[in-house]
């Protein structure tokens, strides 16, 4: 289907632009990620392939894939970013091994962090998933 492909192809921009995103955090900007981080991108960066191939062989079951790990992210996501936020939650952090999962890099305007930027990508993939029908 049509629509299958241009779904697809939003999730690969929106995953392409998150992976890269947390690569210029880290590698231009020098911020080292927290152990929270590495979680989101474990789960990131494969849906930029999964999706990729998805496109290429027009295959809507890459759909199954994307949905289970933005799910899993969304969650950590949300997580982290209370981890953040949440006083009582941050007090927890402190199992975060090297850089504190507290930690916030950037916060525009009070209140968008990394983890939130991650959040709101995973939020865009996991409802894009589920606009994929199955052939």
């Amino acid at each position: 289907m049509k629509n299958n492909k241009l779904f697809l192809q939003l999730i690969f921009l929106v995953s392409l632009i998150a992976t890269l995103g947390s690569l210029y955090f880290s590698e231009i900007r020098l911020y080292e990620p927290c152990e929270m981080c590495w979680y989101q991108r474990i789960l990131m960066y494969p849906i930029v392939l999964l999706s990729l191939i998805g496109v290429i062989k027009d295959d809507s079951n890459a759909r199954l894939y994307v949905r289970i790990m933005s799910g899993i992210g969304l969650l950590v996501s949300t997580y982290h970013y209370g981890l953040q936020k949440i006083p009582a939650l941050g007090e927890s952090a402190n199992a975060c091994m090297g850089v504190s999962c507290t930690v916030q890099y950037i916060n525009w305007g009070g209140f968008i962090t990394i983890p939130l930027l991650a959040l709101v990508a995973f939020v865009i993939i996991f409802i894009l998933s589920f606009f994929i029908k199955k052939d």
